[in-house]
């Protein structure tokens, strides 16, 4: 019972922001780079129903990875398709960066003002609230990051790879999702990604700590 209250109020609005402001991302470099495409379909949008994928969310509130609804680009668009590409991919885990840095500093300065030792219901509220949004948030912008397609770090490394091996590679996207759920299954990631997601949030809240003084 505790675990689907502590979804409800902490895990699911937590997942809707990181996942929503992740796609968006996606959409608006992708438009700024001269690309039509996710305006057309409705994703220049801050609206969660535009972006979530159910399944994919759930994945994220309970496992700490997901997905959402993919955001339709046209690399053709670009005047770099390989860079554009690159640039779009990266625009959501940078998001979730910046997310995951300002949830932590939402903690410092909750912290610092001693409402949360005070036991103040609200500011107790979102102080987990933003823990929520930072480890979900850290979380999905690390594992986009694997370079494995249909992931974003599949499009960012076309940066450095040869055009012919950059377009062979991504031949496999179609079935990238299934071997990732086969790998995640017999939790290959599991390690690696903890490690990376804890250094990620300490980190942050080690800055956040000298800038607050804490």
């Amino acid at each position: 019972m505790e675990d689907l209250i502590a979804i409800l109020l902490y895990a699911a609005p937590a997942t809707i922001l990181t996942m929503t402001l992740h796609e968006f991302a996606h959409s608006y470099v992708s438009y700024k780079l001269g690309d039509r495409t996710p305006k057309e379909t409705g994703r220049l949008s801050l609206n969660p129903l535009k972006h979530i994928d159910p399944l994919g969310a759930l994945c994220l509130a309970i496992f700490h990875f997901g997905w959402a609804k993919p955001v339709q680009v046209n690399p053709g668009a670009y005047k770099n398709p390989k860079t554009g590409m690159a640039l779009t991919a990266f625009a959501g885990p940078c998001m979730n960066f910046i997310l995951t840095f300002f949830a932590m500093l939402g903690m410092g300065i909750i912290a610092k003002t001693g409402s949360y030792a005070d036991g103040n219901a609200i500011f107790n509220y979102f102080y987990i609230l933003f823990y929520y949004i930072a480890i979900l948030s850290a979380g999905l912008g690390i594992f986009n990051l694997i370079p494995f397609p249909p992931l974003d770090g599949s499009k960012i490394i076309g940066i450095v790879l040869p055009e012919h091996l950059y377009f062979s590679y991504m031949q496999y996207e179609r079935y990238g999702m299934l071997v990732l759920f086969v790998l995640l299954y017999f939790n290959v990631f599991d390690v690696p990604l903890e490690w990376l997601n804890d250094v990620v949030v300490n980190g942050m809240f080690s800055i956040v700590r000298l800038l607050l003084n804490l």
